[in-house]
């Protein structure tokens, strides 16, 4: 038998042509397919590249804050400009504006400064009956202070231990507040019965007191007075009223 020999040119002819064959019918992708990835890898941009340029906006976006708190501008710009306008607004109100009307309301206080309530503490008061108008009595307020004093509204009358207080007749109210120097009386009258005997009640009261108005009605004026009363009383009845303070003695006794 004859035993045929391969030349080695041959051979290697013959593996080059399998690896061609190979590359033509797509199993050679198969195998070189282990460089794609590299390849996809170095085409798209690194995730850590990405994420550095998103902590950089989300850094840029906290950063914001921080300037406005480290920034002067920052903070005389928003909120902080309008809580400092309105403190700024704040000391005109409080500081300029009150300063303002605290020197008004100083001005004012001291001319009130300089008067006084009228009061049984700082005045004498007398009572004694008239003869004209009939069944009249007339107070009299003299102030013995060393300040201006203010009669305001009118007397409260208590008769003894009577439960009523008198009303004042409205007609009788003068345009402005008495007021009395240091030495100067201002005068109330009191009718105490119906001329014609219509009142309901009558009685003989011994003892009164006189209590003062403070600045608004009612209110309590300070210290009463208890002025001395005839040896034979005071005969009165349902009648009893009183005028508001007045300045002019002729004026008390006039209605």
């Amino acid at each position: 038998m004859r035993i045929r020999r391969t030349s080695p040119l041959l051979a290697l002819t013959a593996l080059t042509a399998l690896a061609l064959t190979a590359c033509d019918n797509g199993t050679g992708v198969q195998d070189e397919g282990a460089s794609q990835p590299a390849s996809a890898t170095r085409a798209q941009p690194a995730p850590g590249a990405d994420g550095s340029t998103g902590t950089g906006t989300s850094t840029g976006t906290g950063a914001i804050p921080a300037k406005s708190t480290t920034d002067p501008k920052g903070s005389s710009g928003s909120t902080d400009s309008t809580a400092s306008t309105g403190g700024t607004g704040g000391k005109p109100a409080g500081g300029t504006g009150a300063g303002t009307s605290g020197k008004a309301s100083g001005k004012a206080n001291t001319a009130v400064g300089a008067r006084v309530l009228c009061n049984g503490s700082n005045t004498a008061v007398t009572a004694q009956t008239v003869v004209r108008p009939l069944n009249h009595m007339l107070l009299t307020v003299t102030n013995t202070g060393s300040r201006t004093c203010d009669l305001t509204y009118y007397p409260v009358l208590r008769f003894d231990q009577m439960q009523w207080a008198p009303q004042a007749a409205e007609e009788t109210q003068p345009q402005a507040v008495t007021t009395l120097a240091p030495g100067e009386s201002g005068y109330a009258g009191v009718l105490l019965s119906a001329a014609d005997g219509s009142g309901d009640g009558g009685t003989t009261a011994r003892k009164l007191t006189v209590a003062f108005q403070g600045y608004t009605p009612n209110s309590d004026g300070g210290a009463s007075a208890t002025p001395s009363l005839p040896a034979k009383g005071v005969y009165y009845d349902s009648s009893l009223t009183v005028t508001y303070w007045q300045q002019d003695r002729d004026d008390a006794l006039s209605w």
